[in-house]
């Protein structure tokens, strides 16, 4: 007996594909019919980006502006100067010899010696009250050694420090204007506290947009939903669509808002830096950094995907196939 061969032409069994390329196939699928639908109205989604974008960029904006002022914080430290005023009986040597071992210190970036007649000289060129000056029997002013802190050191080291350098034997008075410092600190301290506030306003805000904009458009497709429904799609198959249009939505706003930020930093440069020269500082403007704009990018992304999420569960059930 011989064995049977198997036919010619017998057919094989078909290749089913997985679960995971299945999967991914829908979301290929939903992706590239998003941005299909999205460019076929490229009015109404840029309308959208736009009012996302000036939105996210708010508050990107002020961290930006709280980011520069905070790194600016080493020149602001630089421009303080602590005003040493001598007692009357230092004689100009000893007041000298006295501002080089100071500037020897640790925490003393610079020294100035300045004389009671180099003093008198400055305050009769600056103030205008030269004739009234000629009427003095004797120089008022004191000698003074300008003392310049060192910008790394803390606050706390440096006002250690004023208070050192005021108990010297030589010393009649130290001030150190530090309050302008102080008022800063806590208009920053107010203002990062503001940031948060208004951006989980806005975070709001962003939402309803784009929850209302995926309603919109639920109810645009709501004879399509019914068939997807009645031939057995589930919910997820249905959803999937509306939740890649909100992720390309947060996703533009984000891109749009970094710009608007970027452009607002360029018109700011050169009055920033002219700011920063009165204070003798050389910092200047700098744009949002990599972790900020990747942070504006999450927070567009992750707010488009919930608004999304939040109007297609809250509508898509209320849609059913008619019986």
């Amino acid at each position: 007996m011989t064995s049977a061969k198997p036919a010619k032409g017998a057919q094989r069994v078909a290749h089913q594909p997985s679960w995971l390329d299945r999967t991914m196939q829908d979301h290929v699928r939903a992706i590239s019919a998003t941005l299909a639908a999205l460019t076929r109205r490229p009015v109404g989604t840029l309308l959208t980006a736009f009012v996302i974008g000036i939105t996210l960029a708010l508050p990107a904006g002020l961290h930006t502006l709280v980011s520069n002022l905070g790194q600016a914080d080493d020149g602001l430290q630089g421009s303080l100067r602590a005003s040493l005023f001598l007692k009357d009986e230092i004689s100009p040597e000893r007041g000298a010899q006295l501002a080089q071992e100071i500037g020897r210190r640790p925490g003393v970036s610079a020294t100035r010696y300045i004389s009671r007649e180099q003093a008198l000289q400055e305050f009769r060129s600056l103030s205008g009250f030269g004739e009234a000056l000629d009427l003095l029997a004797d120089n008022p002013l004191p000698a003074t050694i300008v003392v310049t802190p060192d910008a790394a050191q803390p606050q706390a080291t440096t006002e250690a420090l004023l208070q050192d350098l005021g108990g010297l034997p030589e010393v009649a008075q130290a001030k150190l204007d530090q309050v302008w410092l102080r008022r800063l600190y806590a208009i920053l301290a107010l203002v990062q506290r503001a940031v948060l506030m208004i951006a989980g306003a806005l975070a709001l805000a962003v939402l309803i947009v784009v929850g209302n904009t995926i309603r919109l458009d639920i109810e645009n497709r709501r004879d399509e939903i019914e068939v997807m429904k009645l031939i057995g799609a589930p919910n997820s198959y249905i959803r999937r669509p509306f939740l890649y249009t909100g992720l390309w939505y947060g996703l533009t706003g984000g891109i749009l808002a970094c710009l608007l930020v970027e452009a607002g930093v360029l018109s700011l440069v050169q009055p920033a830096r002219q700011l920063a020269g009165l204070y003798d500082s050389q910092a200047s403007l700098q744009g949002m950094s990599l972790d900020a704009g990747m942070g504006v990018f999450a927070a567009g992304l992750g707010l488009g995907w919930l608004g999304a999420f939040w109007a297609v569960s809250r509508h898509l059930r209320h849609i059913e196939p008619a019986t």
